[in-house]
């Protein structure tokens, strides 16, 4: 656990001291397109922040090699090498996308060679537990399909729900961390070193996030564009792949009986497994309703609109940081409740707590103008939006301090007046140099 929370840690720091120097250079390169009709920021932001994690997933693997134990790993497996192949491919192909736009079928082919490039290097589906029948194994081809498939459609369902600022790092890395504790338990608990590609593969996925969500959060100073959205996307499901296509589940002996009555005892514990998109449920919804939505219309599937689950929760009241935290609780609630499930799927006290969050989350849903406000002991440690309101008339006519003159005394800038993010002629402005100072939004209450 030490070498796995030091990767991490690495990948985390190198990912978050890399992200200020990518903005500067993304800035110089021109990579902040305009604002679009379906953007929700005000100010053109740069990307490219996915060669910070790019760089932070190299340096990941980079000190796992050289660690005590995780060394084994890259002597008795090939997965991180094909690892490292497919997201240098899919990497390259998102900075061409974030600087030149590139066409979305040419997105979808570099999607299908990345993972083609891993299957080759033995990153594929071998097997699939199936209730009732056991281990099935795949062939060549089925496996490829498969592999392929389920790479693309991940990669698909994060790239879709990147719309607002820190919500697709946000969300993978809470499945990662859903990932990282399964597979760490499949490998430790029961001493299967076939999970433990998927363990350091997440443990790194988890540092890529963390280290680049303080640039990314509300209001963002650089987006990770398509160069890390697709790279996020594409680290998950290979650990998904992993994990799934070369651990077999009559190795775990948790049921004494045939291969047949394991497996179906075991389904609960396979579900976050053989399908990721469990984990990633959210967004996968957010695709299938984009693709159908769009479909229906007569327009592409890859053509970009203002209706996806963010947007909409946007649209009935919730701020832009409520929406991002409403969908981390889902992730967090569907992820964790699975991973809790596969543990033991025999208590009631998990289904019960699931039901309860659940109604919390709609709850939450029902009431996009209600603000909580913390008792006045705790108003120096939270946000000002959640303190309580002064009284705003009393603030109005407060009169403004004189000086020796008798004449108003000048605020302490001067002349100058705050400008708000979004107005015309300020653009990218702030993108450049420091933010610009907003007005108190306490007083405005």
């Amino acid at each position: 656990m030490r070498e796995y929370l030091l990767t991490l840690c690495i990948t985390a720091a190198v990912t978050y001291l890399l992200t200020g120097p990518v903005r500067k250079f993304a800035i110089v390169a021109g990579a902040m397109p305009e604002i679009r009709a379906r953007d929700v920021h005000r100010e053109p932001t740069p990307r490219l922040g996915g060669i910070a994690m790019f760089f932070g997933l190299c340096a990941g693997l980079l000190v796992a090699d050289h660690l005590t134990n995780l060394n084994q790993l890259f002597e008795k497996s090939n997965e991180p090498r094909a690892l490292l192949s497919g997201a240098a491919l899919i990497w390259l192909i998102g900075v061409l996308d974030d600087k030149f736009e590139i066409d979305a079928l040419i997105k979808l082919g570099g999607q299908m060679i990345a993972a083609g490039v891993m299957v080759m290097q033995g990153l594929t589906i071998l097997w699939l537990p199936i209730p009732g029948v056991g281990s099935v194994a795949l062939t060549q081809w089925q496996g490829t399909l498969l592999t392929v498939a389920l790479v693309v459609i991940t990669i698909n369902a994060v790239n879709f729900v990147d719309g607002l600022d820190g919500l697709a790092a946000g969300m993978v890395c809470i499945a990662a961390a859903a990932f990282f504790l399964y597979a760490y338990r499949i490998w430790y608990s029961y001493g299967i070193e076939a999970a433990a590609p998927a363990t350091l593969f997440s443990a790194i996925l988890m540092g890529m996030c963390l280290g680049f969500l303080p640039h990314n959060m509300h209001p963002a100073r650089i987006f990770m564009g398509d160069s890390g959205s697709m790279l996020i996307g594409l680290v998950l499901a290979a650990g998904a792949i992993s994990v799934t296509g070369q651990v077999d589940p009559d190795a775990l002996k948790l049921f004494a009986g045939s291969e047949k009555e394991a497996v179906h005892q075991t389904v609960p514990v396979y579900i976050p497994l053989l399908l990721p998109l469990t984990i990633i449920a959210v967004p996968a919804a957010d695709l299938i309703l984009a693709i159908v939505r769009r479909t229906w219309r007569g327009q592409s599937p890859f053509a970009a609109d203002r209706g996806h689950l963010h947007h909409r929760l946007l649209e009935i009241g919730h701020s832009h940081s409520r929406a991002v935290l409403i969908m981390y609780f889902w992730s967090a609630l569907i992820a964790f409740g699975a991973l809790t499930y596969s543990v033991n799927s025999a208590s009631m006290w998990i289904v019960l707590s699931v039901v309860i969050l659940s109604t919390l989350g709609l709850l939450l849903l029902l009431l996009p103008r209600f603000t909580p406000r913390a008792p006045r002991w705790a108003e120096a440690v939270v946000p000002p939006r959640y303190r309580r309101r002064r009284d705003a008339a009393a603030v109005a006519d407060a009169p403004a301090p004189e000086t020796a003159g008798g004449t108003p005394e000048k605020a302490p800038d001067g002349d100058r007046t705050p400008v708000a993010a979004g107005v015309s002629g300020v653009n990218g402005a702030t993108a450049v140099g420091p933010r610009a100072r907003l007005a108190d939004r306490s007083r405005s209450r």
